[in-house]
């Protein structure tokens, strides 16, 4: 899990975002205009409402990461709890990846004038990427085909 912000037109909004490290697939994600801890809980407890509990959670250490509510919450869930050192980029570069992704392909090209208008546009933008973005890191296959394990007929034969 990490947060990046995203520019519009005018001002800017934050996002976080819930990933699945191994099939790169966006578990969920929340826009928030401050970057306070209570849209990253709700992006925690919206992945864990619809995928279940995962073994571990990692982040970065940020302080809606290391805040009591937040670290709580994954206590409270038994949540793994894993945080990249200082200065680490690369221990989350999956994340990273995805950010520079959603950027340079949907966020710079578009300039958003709104935070509902970025919803909208990040909502069309993370259901292509899940499901119809192949990733060469999945062998061609999109991080939806991967993660529910789906497979097309050509690629089962």
């Amino acid at each position: 899990m990490d947060i990046t912000y995203i520019p519009m037109a005018r001002g800017f909004v934050y996002l976080a975002a819930v990933l699945d490290w191994h099939t790169r697939r966006v578990l969920s994600w929340k826009v928030s205009i401050t970057m306070d801890v209570h849209f990253c809980l709700d992006a925690v407890e919206e992945a864990i409402e619809r995928y279940g509990i995962p073994e571990i959670m990692n982040t970065d250490q940020g302080s809606q990461f290391t805040s009591q509510a937040f670290t709580g919450l994954l206590k409270e869930h038994e949540i793994k709890i894993s945080m990249d050192g200082k200065g680490s980029w690369r221990d989350n570069v999956f994340i990273e990846r995805l950010w520079r992704s959603v950027k340079y392909k949907d966020i710079y090209l578009r300039a958003y004038d709104s935070a509902s208008a970025v919803r909208t546009g990040l909502n069309r933008y993370f259901n292509f990427y899940n499901s119809r973005r192949p990733h060469s890191s999945l062998d061609g296959l999109t991080p939806d085909q991967v993660y529910f394990n789906v497979l097309t007929q050509t690629q089962a034969a």
